[in-house]
């Protein structure tokens, strides 16, 4: 199975995502947490074709919810990352898809449709986009660079306590960011756009795929605290270009 056949399935969900009387189909799932038929639809055709691709891959999709899985190798899928946005026609959603093997990440993939940015990766073979190596930014501090944040909305419970990591942060780089997609701000660390980001309660559907892509380019991806991520367990995610991770590790 080959990483480009992989791209290319990905790539022929775009109408769905471009189907606006679908993304009007809305249903609640909870809190500022939405599904709309665009996401049910991306979820059943990539199940679909993946599975064509290859039957003796197990699959875990957003839509499903989290669950055990009974294999040691199996796809990471969030049809829709950036539902809200998807909603409103705020043009910053993605699909997200991850390769799980025995423990870890092997191949990740972001597509963002209205861009046509596909960003990508296997493991031990690098980042790209659009067929061309990509790498983390080159600052080594915080004042240098730009930083994208997530405020788990799902969980409003807990702003006050997220914005003041914000703030933190804010005070230390140049400015911060906030696109409503964690895959797009992952493939983003990866790129050099930004220098880093952190979101403090994530599913792994939502950083699966980009977890191994900011590390193919260079940079360090852990929980808050330092640790290391197990990829099928939610929490919190910190990405960075690698030389400003500890600076934020002490600010959150």
């Amino acid at each position: 199975m080959q990483i480009r056949d992989v791209c290319e399935l990905v790539k022929q969900a775009k109408p769905l995502i471009y189907n606006r009387d679908m993304a009007e189909q809305i249903k609640v799932k909870g809190p500022a947490d939405y599904v709309t038929q665009v996401d049910t639809n991306v979820q059943k055709f990539l199940s679909e074709k993946l599975y064509e691709l290859n039957p003796h891959i197990q699959f875990l999709g957003e839509e499903e919810g989290l669950h055990a899985m009974t294999a040691d190798t199996f796809w990471i899928l969030d049809p829709v990352d950036g539902t809200t946005n998807l909603i409103h026609d705020y043009q910053h959603s993605t699909i997200s898809l991850g390769l799980y093997e025995k423990g870890e990440i092997i191949m990740g993939i972001i597509y963002d449709p209205f861009r046509e940015e596909m960003f990508y990766a296997e493991k031990g073979k690098g980042s790209f986009r659009n067929g061309e190596p990509i790498h983390t930014a080159l600052a080594d501090k915080l004042e240098d660079t730009i930083v994208a944040v997530g405020t788990a909305p799902y969980q409003k419970q807990f702003a006050h306590e997220n914005f003041e990591r914000f703030e933190r942060v804010f005070m230390k780089c140049q400015d911060i960011r906030r696109t409503g997609s964690a895959a797009m701000d992952l493939a983003y660390v990866a790129c050099g756009r930004i220098g880093g980001f952190f979101e403090s309660r994530l599913q792994p559907w939502d950083f699966a795929a980009g977890m191994l892509i900011v590390a193919e380019a260079g940079g360090k991806v852990t929980r808050f605290d330092g640790t290391a991520v197990k990829p099928t367990e939610p929490g919190s995610i910190l990405a960075s270009n690698g030389k400003v991770h500890e600076e934020l590790e002490k600010l959150l």
